[in-house]
């Protein structure tokens, strides 16, 4: 009998490690164009001009409305909710009962007593789960993203504006009051007559707005953005440039969920389906333990320390309580040592008995969850996450959680980029041999005028 739920299929395998190592799906996929023009001047217009990335569907929305919205939203994430409401929007970071990272997603507050929660599925599946087990009074409506769902019309169309320039074409294109630009605050937008909303923040760490509406607005939307942003250097992102994106803006997009051990996370494992992307993702790259707890991540490890508020009860939190006094590991940015890098390019050709790992531009993921060792001397130091090509550094760039006494800027550290054993049986690895690359490490966002000015728009 083939497996029901996520526990069945845990079941099958020797551990939760080697389910996810083993698993076939590769990376995490855009269903839109690779490209419309080339990716590395799509990957300038959100430092030049303007970027427009369509993100409608690749992110699962999850409805969730009733009188209990809020209860159930502060019984099951670390964010306080004091404050939160219609027409505010917030990152939801949800935790274990140990106090490890289930993920992170964007929650809207549509009305006060209904909410949309949209990111990968991880967090909307969290949230449903508990919406639907734990008596709270509240009704979910789920949006499927287009790969869980092919046939799915999409309640909303949603678009990424952003670059130095879209705040520029945005005023110019609204044809409603003045604009909301305060970061992550809500506001409202009519485009070609229609009316749409918006959350001022920025993918890439560039300035600009999220925009929303009716799905079937968005082709009219669009084209008018098209139209006038001829003038601002606007070009659409392909999936190629967008899978990019997170490392210059040092979001980290892809924390293994802290699901797959525990008693207490048991009756959620139950939950889930045997085709949830939970079951269904991969762990790749050089680090491998045989340990999924080596996996998991603190919120301080990404920098959501910042979000947890103490003022009230949610799951995790006594762990959470205990983990805030002891040392934590830093989020940063490794930047790739050039010759380092020609030479991983260079051993594709050589005569050795296996080439390199590739190196795909600008974004070389090749799993769900990338996780690469980073040594210091020999010592491990850290993970490597989400390697790409930035044409706005020119250099490889990577996001990183590092020991706090390497987690300094000019610090020199190792990543090894390839998986051991000449690699696993995913079907996006070919065989090959690893290599170490120099780095050295940077604050994020690794752009120095967008790291002043990010969360400052006003």
């Amino acid at each position: 009998m083939s497996a029901k739920t996520l526990e069945h299929r845990l079941a099958g395998h020797e551990s939760p490690f080697a389910m996810l190592y083993d698993n076939q799906m590769g990376r995490y996929p855009f269903p839109i164009e690779s490209e419309y023009t080339h990716w590395a001047e799509e990957q300038r217009a959100w430092r030049e001009g303007v970027a427009l990335m369509n993100q409608s569907f690749h992110m699962t929305d999850l409805y969730v409305k009733g009188p209990d919205v809020m209860k159930l939203l502060s019984d099951i994430s670390v964010n306080s909710y004091a404050k939160f409401g219609k027409g505010k929007a917030k990152q939801i970071v949800c935790v274990n009962h140990d106090g490890y990272l289930i993920g992170d997603s964007i929650v809207f507050g549509l009305e006060d007593d209904e909410v949309n929660i949209v990111g990968r599925p991880i967090v909307p599946n969290w949230v449903q789960f508990h919406a639907e087990t734990g008596g709270y009074d509240v009704v979910c409506t789920r949006d499927e993203r287009k790969l869980d769902d092919p046939d799915n019309r999409r309640l909303t169309y949603r678009y990424e504006v952003q670059g130095p320039k879209a705040l520029d074409l945005l005023n110019e294109v609204n044809e409603g009051g003045p604009l909301t630009t305060k970061f992550f605050n809500m506001g409202e937008i009519t485009i070609a007559g229609c009316k749409g909303q918006t959350l001022s923040h920025g993918m890439g760490g560039a300035q600009g707005l999220e925009i929303w509406g009716p799905f079937d607005d968005g082709d009219k939307v669009k084209a008018r953005l098209m139209e006038v942003g001829e003038k601002y250097g606007l070009r659409l992102v392909g999936s190629r440039a967008y899978a990019s994106a997170a490392a210059e803006s040092g979001w980290v997009p892809s924390v293994v969920p802290a699901i797959y051990t525990g008693e207490k996370m048991k009756p959620y494992r139950q939950w889930l389906k045997a085709t949830s992307f939970e079951a269904l993702s991969t762990l790749g790259g050089s680090m491998k333990t045989g340990n999924i707890e080596d996996y998991y991540m603190t919120p301080w490890d990404v920098d959501y320390g910042r979000v947890i508020k103490f003022d009230h009860d949610f799951i995790g939190r006594a762990a959470l309580e205990k983990m805030a006094v002891q040392p934590q590991r830093k989020k940063m940015t490794l930047v790739w040592d050039a010759d380092d890098v020609l030479k991983v390019n260079a051993g594709y050709m050589d005569d050795g008995d296996l080439p390199t790992k590739n190196m795909d531009f600008p974004a070389a993921h090749y799993a769900s969850y990338p996780y690469d060792l980073v040594t210091k001397d020999g010592r491990t130091v850290g993970i490597s996450i989400a390697p790409a090509y930035s044409a706005n550094e020119r250099a490889w760039i990577s996001l990183a959680v590092l020991d706090p006494d390497v987690a300094e800027t000019g610090t020199e550290v190792t990543v090894t980029w390839g998986e051991p054993d000449g690699g696993s049986s995913k079907p996006t690895v070919e065989r090959h041999r690893q290599i170490d690359v120099k780095t050295e490490v940077h604050p994020w966002p690794i752009h120095d005028a967008v790291r002043e000015t990010y969360r400052k728009q006003t």
